[in-house]
């Protein structure tokens, strides 16, 4: 598989500034001056990404940005888009290729790959199945599924026919998705038996029977049996769930037409701005947010993101040939949205369901990676807490099978350390020096691959000249953006220099900035990230937001209206509204790389100096026998600073006068003895979102005397049973 899936020769973005050269006259000297290009001259910046991605319309669109206003920018009005449509253009030339569109395999084995064109007839039959059930354009369809096939054809079928798709993950318990639907009144629900984790199976068929009970405007269930053990157990299991789960119908059977219907089937054309789909803030406190993104706004941000930034081509194309893509996500983050927007740019998606570390009793940090070498994924993506557990737990490479495909190495999610940066650097060095040692095969069989080779070349005539891949390290693609606009602010470029523990640029139409207290950009400063001009993705609404409050409140409120905003070096008047401020710490670099420092809400403040809690968590949990870490900084309103460190130990291990002393120590060398913290503490675990972030706002107010219940929401917590103690740990506190 690797012999005849090489990696790309010429990067993306380079194939793109080609184009701009060739077809607008445009070329620019740095990447700096192509970025400042990109966030002033916004309706030439954004008609190119319409043109270099072949965007299509049935009707043409009268302006590419009617009004630049935040919130509430109009772009390509006249436009029709469907994102299904934009997937399913891949589908002929894709196959003909003799390329997968999924490729999927879960905890239990078992193993799927699907072809675009059934990829198509699924989408096509489910479409057509939730139309005769009445859905219309506008209707929200929620689902329950886990990271597999189906919750990809679900979502696909539902947004062909205007419906809004919204997903939870099967690990959130009733009440967090109750939380969730319940604001979006769905009118089908597609829903799984069960799912298996750490090598357990659970049942949800009782979490199915709730749901249906507590939304009303359900008129329909579909119903996926997910848990059967093989192919034998399937159509007993199916059995016993449809009848436990009735009346529903089988997603088996939704999915199984093969008509001229399915045929003829076209997604819908529809307003650029037409709701695609629901997704949601992490929801520390109150109800999650649901945030409502338009399927064109979307899909063209999808396309820059992916396409020139992520570098992830085209699996057909001659330049990207082969290109497998995999980024390790659950349905509960918006990584799976981002998955899925591979098959935007014709690319086969390798998706993995279940646990990345193996079961509980077993660890196993080297699961996906011999997924990946088994299967030749060319980009391999995942949080960076993936990589961290990766480098804690010793994983050598070279014993996970062929990763010679693999040519880039993806993360977010929360910012990744210099060493675990340095770990997967230079584990890929490794592999590489290795493959180069490797004896050459004997004379019959070095023919007969030099032959495949040679035909190789032969079928990809315009690859253009080859870069000394082996000569290079893997290239990172750290990204930063999130839920919020379904995108990134900060990310890779092939073409440009990486340092570890940096993110390499701003992105292409991506106006961010980082700003002092007064509200000025600074340089080489740590400040808020702001980003001081639209773009197409940013939420188009919050579902059930009355004359826009909350959406206001979560972007918009800090800086006055007017403030910042200057297109094209002028100032806009008060009308055009205010920055997106995003609540997290930035800094950019005089060479354009940016580190995010953590969310500038849960800032350290010491001694005058502030700093995000990243800096310091990388200089705690470089240290083998810490796990994990938590540091809350309780300096508020006057008081003077006590800045409590919570750690997880290795099994076995005791927090002693001598762990402490290295940990503080750790701290003086990487950061300062002014972020020495007050006290040290041993906890079990460290509260995290469902999304794998440390909440460390909602102990800050925890520990600053506010009751529990209005500074957290158990359901939105990965592990809630872990605030006990740090309930207790408060109350003590308290009467000291």
């Amino acid at each position: 598989m690797n012999e005849t899936n090489p990696p790309p020769f010429t990067p993306q973005i380079r194939l793109y500034q080609q184009w701009l050269a060739e077809q607008r006259g445009l070329h620019f000297d740095s990447y700096d001056a192509l970025w400042r290009w990109s966030t002033t001259e916004l309706d030439a910046f954004w008609q190119s990404i319409w043109d270099y991605f072949d965007m299509r319309s049935p009707t043409p669109h009268t302006a590419v940005l009617e009004r630049n206003v935040m919130p509430g920018a109009k772009w390509f009005p006249g436009a029709q888009v469907n994102y299904a449509q934009q997937v399913l253009r891949h589908v002929q030339p894709a196959h003909e290729a003799g390329f997968m569109a999924i490729v999927s395999r879960n905890e239990k084995g078992r193993h799927v790959e699907m072809s675009w064109p059934e990829l198509r007839r699924q989408v096509a039959s489910l479409a057509l199945h939730l139309q005769a059930q009445g859905v219309q354009p506008g209707d929200r369809v929620a689902a329950y599924l886990p990271n597999i096939p189906e919750a990809m054809v679900a979502f696909l079928a539902t947004v062909s026919i205007g419906g809004v798709w919204s997903i939870c993950a099967p690990d959130m318990g009733t009440n967090a998705v109750l939380d969730r639907f319940r604001q979006i009144e769905p009118v089908v629900l597609i829903a799984c038996d069960g799912v298996t984790y750490g090598a357990r199976d659970f049942d949800r068929l009782a979490v199915v029977a709730e749901l249906r009970a507590a939304l009303p405007t359900v008129r329909h269930v579909v119903l996926h049996t997910n848990l059967a053990a093989d192919a034998e157990d399937a159509a007993a299991a199916a059995d016993r769930a449809l009848q436990a789960a009735a009346p529903c119908t089988a997603f088996a059977e939704a999915t199984s037409r093969m008509d001229a219907a399915v045929a003829q089937f076209e997604p819908l054309w529809l307003p650029f701005d037409h709701p695609l789909w629901i997704v949601y803030s992490s929801g520390t406190t109150g109800l999650p947010k649901p945030i409502v993104h338009g399927h064109g706004g979307t899909t063209i941000v999808a396309l820059a993101l992916k396409i020139l930034h992520n570098d992830i081509g085209c699996s057909y194309e001659p330049n990207s040939w082969g290109e497998r893509y995999h980024w390790y996500s659950s349905t509960g983050w918006v990584m799976w949205n981002a998955q899925v927007g591979g098959l935007l740019g014709g690319t086969t998606c390798v998706i993995y369901d279940g646990n990345p570390g193996g079961a509980r009793d077993k660890p196993d940090w080297t699961t996906l990676w011999r997924f990946a070498a088994e299967q030749g994924v060319t980009f391999f993506g995942a949080g960076a807490a993936f990589f961290a557990n990766c480098l804690k737990a010793g994983v050598d490479l070279s014993a996970c099978g062929d990763l010679s495909a693999v040519r880039a190495l993806g993360t977010t999610g929360s910012p990744l350390s210099e060493d675990a940066q340095r770990w997967g650097t230079e584990q890929f060095r490794r592999l590489r020096e290795c493959q180069a040692n490797t004896v050459r095969p004997e004379p019959a069989l070095r023919q007969a691959q030099d032959d495949r080779e040679r035909g190789l070349r032969q079928a990809q005539p315009e690859r253009g000249v080859a870069r000394p891949e082996q000569e290079q390290d893997i290239w990172w693609c750290n990204i930063s953006g999130g839920t919020d606009f379904a995108g990134a602010f900060i990310g890779g470029n092939r073409d440009l220099p990486q340092t570890p523990g940096r993110m390499q640029c701003r992105l292409m139409g991506c106006a961010v900035e980082a700003w002092n207290e007064q509200g000025l950009p600074v340089s080489d400063e740590v400040g808020e990230l702001v980003c001081t001009q639209p773009i197409p993705s940013m939420p188009l609404y919050f579902v059930g937001d009355v004359g826009n409050k909350r959406l206001l409140g979560s972007y918009f409120d800090m800086y006055p209206a007017g403030h910042g905003r200057k297109p094209g070096g002028g100032d806009l008047d008060n009308e055009a509204g205010a920055v997106w401020r995003h609540g997290d710490w930035l800094r950019i670099h005089p060479d354009g790389s940016c580190v995010i420092y953590g969310r500038s809400d849960a800032t350290i403040n010491r001694h005058g100096l502030r700093m995000g809690t990243s800096e310091l968590y990388s200089a705690v949990e470089a240290l083998p026998e810490v796990m994990d870490s938590m540091v809350v900084d309780l300096e508020y309103l006057g008081r003077e600073s006590y800045m409590p460190l919570f750690v997880v130990l290795r099994e076995g291990l005791v927090l002693d006068d001598a762990t402490r002393q290295r940990i503080n120590d750790s701290i003086k060398t990487a950061l300062s003895p002014r972020f020495v913290p007050n006290e040290i503490f041993q906890v079990p675990e460290i509260p995290r979102t469902l999304s794998g972030k440390k909440q460390e706002l909602p102990i800050k107010k925890l520990l600053l005397g506010q009751p529990l219940e209005k500074v957290i929401n158990r359901e939105a917590m990965a592990n809630p049973g872990c605030l006990d103690w740090y309930v207790n740990f408060a109350a003590a506190r308290a009467q000291t």
